[in-house]
């Protein structure tokens, strides 16, 4: 049989240690679909005396993870630190600078410095793969590179989070607020201390970077995509949505248009009897439409050091095989700038919360400045609320007083800018009593 393939192992976190046990409990199935033995030689992570139930006998430590590039003993990184700078960023380059293949599950790295570390390996001619990055044990870099190469690529989207779709769901299913879920998801640890990253979409921001470049043959930017989070979703947006016939999903979608490419983060509203709508807790999920195969649906878990580890390994068998694809589908040359279609000229269905002055007048001013925008309006859902009762007056008598309604619309296909400029409209006349909510809907 060949001589083993010898990994070093950048970062034992979860990921970092479910790769190691899966080579060691694996190691017949994996030399077999490897085609040759694969074993860990070296490691490298912050804190040698951490107990992580692995047994490190003969594999050698490195404090510098950019020394573990540098070891005669490694012909292949497995950069498992994470973030987009760093000591992250410093093994990898030191890798590539070696000429050893790097596999890495760092999104945020990628997101950032892909074109240029994609120019090093192909200049080194080694690889630089990356399927954990997205959707975790989900293969749909492989797809994007691979599988579907032989279509025309004219949308991808997904639930590309488990942290947010996991609070979502509950909030739907439970009927609690966003502060409730948040604080069980961090006992649950699905959620960071600071879960800034996640919740307010740059999480799936970075994935959907990724994807964008793969599904259209462009630079990674991920600066270009427009994000907006689901710190502002609340339990009546919630019941809203169920009872018009959607559920609430953070999606990241990107598709081609005559101007350019359209990258959004969102929370969206998606049709119930939707593939996607019917993705839950934790799952991520990715949707690629294709001119010869239509669209698939890709549903699996989206974290975790198992699922996320699988993707690791699959790498480390085609770099073991000698399989070889370009890191982005395609030469880096041949990567077309990125050209960006601006978020107002977004097409499509929005739902609107209002909180509405109860006063003569009111709603029809609301329906004149859509009018004006030529915005048409396909409902509107007014709950209205009890009055409030207040002290009594000198003469004994009570005064109720009026709080401000909820007001639903939901608009037909319309242009972002449009819909952004009647609600500005509509707040400078005084109407609403408070910032409207603003969820687009995805007819999918």
């Amino acid at each position: 049989m060949s001589n083993p393939l010898r990994l070093g192992v950048a970062g034992l976190g979860t990921v970092g240690a479910s790769v190691l046990k899966i080579v060691r409990n694996n190691a017949a199935a994996l030399a077999a679909r490897a085609g040759r033995p694969v074993v860990v030689t070296a490691v490298s992570a912050r804190d040698r005396m951490r107990d992580r139930g692995l047994d490190l006998t003969g594999i050698a430590w490195h404090d510098d993870p950019a020394a573990l590039a540098a070891d005669p003993s490694v012909d292949v990184v497995l950069e498992l630190i994470g973030g987009a700078s760093g000591p992250a960023e410093a093994v990898v380059r030191a890798a590539l600078f070696a000429g050893k293949p790097v596999i890495t599950a760092n999104k945020a790295l990628l997101a950032r410095h892909g074109v240029e570390l994609a120019r090093i390996a192909e200049a080194k001619g080694v690889a630089l793969a990356f399927e954990a990055a997205v959707a975790g044990g989900i293969p749909v870099i492989k797809t994007l590179k691979e599988s579907l190469s032989a279509n025309h690529v004219t949308r991808v989207y997904g639930i590309l989070n488990g942290t947010c779709n996991y609070m979502l769901t509950r909030m739907e299913t439970e009927q609690l607020s966003y502060d409730v879920c948040l604080a069980e998801a961090q006992r649950l640890g699905y959620a960071e201390a600071d879960p800034t990253f996640d919740v307010e979409g740059y999480d799936t921001a970075h994935k959907l970077a990724l994807l964008t470049s793969l599904a259209f043959g462009v630079e990674v930017d991920a600066d270009a995509i427009y994000v907006e989070g689901i710190s502002a979703i609340t339990p009546a947006d919630i019941e809203a949505a169920d009872e018009l016939g959607y559920r609430i999903k953070l999606l990241g979608v990107a598709r081609r248009t005559e101007t350019g490419i359209e990258a959004r983060v969102h929370p969206t509203m998606v049709p119930k009897s939707s593939a996607i709508a019917r993705v839950d807790g934790v799952l991520n999920a990715v949707a690629i439409d294709g001119d010869a195969v239509g669209e698939i649906v890709l549903v699996g878990p989206g974290a975790g050091g198992g699922p996320t580890a699988s993707s690791v390994i699959g790498d480390v068998v085609d770099v073991a095989r000698g399989h070889a694809v370009p890191v982005f589908g395609r030469p880096v040359a041949d990567l077309a700038p990125y050209e960006r279609a601006a978020i107002q000229a977004h097409e499509g269905g929005y739902y609107v919360r209002l909180s509405v002055n109860d006063r003569p007048g009111a709603f029809a001013a609301i329906a004149a400045r859509m009018a004006e925008k030529g915005i048409s309006l396909e409902s509107i859902v007014q709950r209205r609320r009890a009055p409030r009762s207040e002290a009594p007056r000198r003469d004994g008598a009570h005064v109720a007083s009026v709080e401000p309604q909820p007001v639903i619309l939901i608009t037909y296909a319309t242009t972002e800018a449009a819909i952004r400029g009647a609600l500005e409209a509509i707040s400078s006349d005084g109407h609403i009593a408070s910032t409207p909510r603003l969820i687009r809907i995805e007819e999918l």
